[in-house]
């Protein structure tokens, strides 16, 4: 949302009203999604007392099973409907992009084909959390996806992925006992390790890529992406000297982290750095 409002804004277009629409859109999918996995993971079997890291809140018995399915239902519907006002900004394609958001947000743990559960997750994350977030937002606010946007949105959604990558990572053992075949079960560490790596790369690369192309000051993309490849760099050795649970729950709080921090210098670039 930041990085699709702040190249909006260069470009003369921003629309603040838009905007918030677009961020109270996403926050309800990503809880609604939220509420998707903690509810689905539990009935498929994959949240047992083996599982590490945060509590989820079905399996530990903090809520029942029905009231979660009730209160994923109803966030869902807070979705839509915070997506229906974005439709006299960008007409019948928004409503396109809501319900297969839902749908997909749903499908991630739940359904017939559940897409985490077989390997999928991972593509969907990048494009829903990249390209479609990305590019949604700055559609609403101009009317237009240009290459840019899409580029920038494949940076963003390749840092959202390896939050995915770090969280099954940590969970390859208890996932693999639960038949949930995410790419670190289905190829193992040493491939997940070179995934994560090349997910940082891909994110430097867009900002090197698109700071070269607008030309902002050589001071400004040597700071900005000498920073963010640094953090990818140490967080890529994080994972691959981790021993324990406790380290990758930390490394998973960090890669979060490092994407609001990524977005945020981003964005800077966009608009002070030509």
């Amino acid at each position: 949302m930041l990085v699709a409002s702040a190249l909006a804004w260069r470009d003369g277009l921003f629309e603040a009203q838009a905007a918030l629409g677009c961020l109270v859109f996403a926050a309800f999918i990503q809880i609604g999604t939220n509420f998707a996995n903690d509810y689905y993971d539990f009935v498929k079997g994959a949240d047992t007392a083996e599982r590490v890291g945060p509590r989820r809140a079905v399996a530990s018995g903090l809520i029942a099973p029905a009231i979660m399915k009730r209160a994923m239902t109803g966030v869902f519907a807070a979705a839509f409907l915070a997506g229906l006002t974005l439709l006299g900004y960008g007409g019948w394609p928004l409503l396109l992009i809501g319900v297969a958001s839902i749908v997909c947000g749903i499908a991630y743990t739940g359904g017939p084909y559940p897409l985490g559960y077989n390997g999928l997750g991972d593509l969907f994350v990048f494009v829903f959390f990249g390209l479609v977030a990305v590019g949604a937002t700055y559609f609403v606010q101009t009317g237009l996806v240009t290459g840019e946007v899409l580029v920038i949105g494949a940076g963003i959604g390749a840092l959202a992925t390896n939050i995915l990558v770090v969280n099954n990572y940590r969970d390859v053992e208890t996932d693999a006992k639960a038949g949930k075949r995410t790419l670190v079960v289905r190829f193992g560490r040493q491939f997940t390790r070179v995934q994560f790596a090349l997910g940082h790369g891909v994110a430097g690369g867009t900002l090197l890529a698109i700071g070269l192309h607008n030309h902002w000051r050589p001071v400004v993309i040597v700071v900005a992406t000498g920073a963010t490849m640094g953090v990818g760099f140490w967080q890529t050795r994080r994972l691959a000297q981790a021993k324990t649970s406790d380290e990758l729950i930390r490394l998973l709080g960090a890669t979060g982290l490092y994407l609001a921090f990524y977005a945020v210098v981003f964005s800077m670039g966009l608009l002070w750095g030509e």
